[in-house]
């Protein structure tokens, strides 16, 4: 078994194209960008510091969040999924390099999403 390199996961990236991933042509005809202006109003109060880790990106965790819903999955095991297959990374658009936002990350996005009543909007 060899060094992997970019060209081995661009092969692998194209055969999932080609055997018509859903996830492609999801993420290919969602307008993603048009959901952060909803997202985003989960960050609305203000931070007592500057100091700490920046919050991970909406987008990210609300797609996180539609995967879960497809696949039926729990917190836990889409937390696995995410770092076990490259048709979710993709999807994510993280690299395989990039950190997975946690199972308690995801939770605690979704609680927000709820307590702020963004669901329905989201969804609208």
């Amino acid at each position: 078994m060899g060094q992997q390199s970019l060209w081995d996961l661009e092969q692998r990236y194209e055969i999932l194209a080609q055997k018509q991933d859903i996830l492609i042509r999801l993420d290919s005809i969602i307008p993603w960008q048009e959901f952060r202006p909803i997202l985003e109003q989960i960050h609305d109060k203000p931070r007592k510091s500057n100091a700490g880790r920046k919050p991970t990106d909406v987008l990210l965790l609300f797609k996180m969040l539609i995967l879960q819903q497809l696949y039926n999955i729990s917190d836990e095991s889409l937390e696995y999924q995410i770092n076990d297959r490259l048709s979710f990374m993709r999807f994510l658009h993280l690299g395989i390099e990039e950190r997975v936002p946690d199972a308690t990350t995801v939770w605690l996005f979704r609680q927000q999403l709820t307590s702020q009543q963004l669901v329905e909007p989201l969804f609208e």
